[in-house]
């Protein structure tokens, strides 16, 4: 599982810029990974073509640019409220509430939108496929407060609920409708409410188009970087 899924939720609570690319390199890197997700390219054609039209996409170019002005570099400026201005009007027109500080790795995949909600403390790893009306939630109490943790190349599928500090590990599959609040092995899918193991087959043929290696290889040294400042 990334490194991203060690992270506890107390300690992202501490610092809203956990997630948020420190680094024009870091954002430029990021974004690139995320838009290869929705075609295969990483052209200026297809950059364009799909923060116009694709509102998935536009969501995440403002959520990570809100991020990255968020560092103190740029708040004297002014440019992150403003930026955080654009990102709440996003939020409201197209039903994605995404914090900007998320951890969230390199190839996030918003297929759909409209009710989609991930609670700021929640991590998730590379290569995830998020749907409409699915949410990351918060526990408040219990063995499992927090937020949940996703490896990588997790699917959630439509209206799925996951709450409470648990994991899912990498390839997982969640199925529409599902309410899962215990963790989830590798290669597990999980339907159903309460949510239930029902194969180890994964999330493969449902999370296509994996950014490149070299590419998932250069986000996570900048994002290693971040970390190391």
């Amino acid at each position: 599982m990334n490194d991203m899924s060690r992270l506890q939720p107390a300690k992202l609570s501490e610092n809203h810029q956990r997630g948020c690319a420190r680094s024009f390199r870091e954002l430029r890197l990021l974004l690139t990974a995320d838009l290869y997700r929705y075609g295969g390219r990483t052209d200026a054609k297809a950059f364009w073509r799909h923060f116009l039209f694709t509102p998935g996409y536009k969501y995440t170019v403002q959520m990570r640019t809100c991020g990255y002005l968020k560092t103190r570099r740029f708040k004297a400026f002014g440019l992150y409220p403003l930026s955080k201005w654009i990102l709440l009007r996003s939020r409201y027109k197209y039903g994605i509430a995404i914090p900007e500080y998320t951890v969230i790795g390199p190839g996030l995949f918003i297929n759909r939108f409209g009710g989609i909600y991930i609670n700021g403390d929640a991590v998730i790893g590379a290569n995830a496929n998020l749907t409409h009306g699915m949410m990351l939630g918060q526990a408040n109490r219990g063995s499992r407060a927090g937020s949940p943790v996703l490896g990588d190349r997790v699917f959630i599928g439509a209206g799925a609920k996951i709450i409470g500090h648990i994991h899912l590990g990498d390839d997982c599959a969640i199925g529409a409708n599902a309410v899962v609040t215990k963790s989830v092995p590798e290669k597990g899918v999980v339907g159903g409410n309460p949510g239930q193991l029902i194969s180890e087959k994964g999330s493969e043929g449902y999370v296509n188009r994996l950014v490149p290696e070299n590419l998932l290889r250069r986000c996570r040294e900048a994002a290693a970087v971040r970390a190391q400042a």
